[in-house]
């Protein structure tokens, strides 16, 4: 019998979803978010709205409080094809406050704060990430890592960084190339390969816990927030270990 590789897994998509399927797919996706809205009882009466792009869900509105916010995640979470859970939601009125590093020239949403060592029209503040963010202590509700990591020769203080300035309640969205696809070896810029058991470790390591991970053959993505945070859910380890076991071998 042939041996696997380590880290390999065996449901891992050989090659990345065609553009036609990938837009059939976001329209199921909407179609099922929106049955989960209208039918599930612990959902009711929430003004937001979720549409899917590539796989990834984007959610838009306004909620009371974060804890029913945090409930449709994990069960958006739970539908087949979903690579990450983005919300751009008003808690109580307030808007969030979402740092978008390494943006280059184009943000994910012209709302965040773009972050990045080169000066561009999408970047509000010039740093290098690498070196430390300049944002205060529990000052910010999300952080994109948007194809970031695979530059930075050690990102572990990076995400430390990332874990002193996320509020509670704040998650880290990270994507970076699959280290099996073209696009990891292609740029001689990267000089770290990433994998969906790489982000196992990252949690191990930095402190994090995984809301959510996964690869469509050609990028990692994942919804990432710190151990401990109260605003996060409420896993004994048995069932910490049940959910992380849909994403790690």
């Amino acid at each position: 019998m042939r041996r696997r590789p380590p880290g390999y897994t065996r449901h891992m998509p050989s090659r990345p979803p065609s553009a036609d399927r990938l837009a059939l797919r976001d329209r199921f996706l909407t179609e099922a978010a929106r049955d989960l809205l209208a039918h599930d009882r612990r959902l009711a009466g929430l003004a937001v709205e979720v549409t899917f792009d590539g796989g990834v869900a984007h959610v838009r509105g306004e909620v009371a409080d974060e804890r029913p916010l945090m409930l449709l995640r994990e069960l958006i979470g739970r539908l087949d094809g979903v690579y990450a859970v983005w919300d751009w939601v008003r808690v109580a009125g307030r808007e969030p406050v979402v740092l978008d590093l390494g943006c280059g020239e184009v943000k994910q949403d012209p709302a965040h704060i773009g972050v990045d060592v080169r000066p561009t029209k999408a970047v509000d503040v010039v740093a290098d990430v690498s070196a430390g963010l300049p944002f205060r202590t529990g000052s910010a509700d999300r952080v994109f890592a948007v194809h970031v990591l695979e530059h930075l020769p050690d990102y572990l203080p990076l995400l430390a960084e990332i874990r002193r300035v996320l509020r509670p309640g704040g998650l880290l969205h990270v994507l970076a190339p699959w280290w099996r696809h073209v696009n990891a070896v292609a740029d001689p810029t990267h000089v770290r390969l990433i994998d969906v058991q790489t982000i196992k470790n990252i949690c191990r390591m930095a402190s994090f816990r995984a809301l959510h991970a996964g690869c469509d053959g050609a990028t990692v993505f994942a919804d990432l927030q710190p151990v401990g945070d109260r605003h996060g859910p409420a896993w004994d380890a048995e069932w910490e270990a049940v959910h992380l076991s849909r994403f790690f071998d």
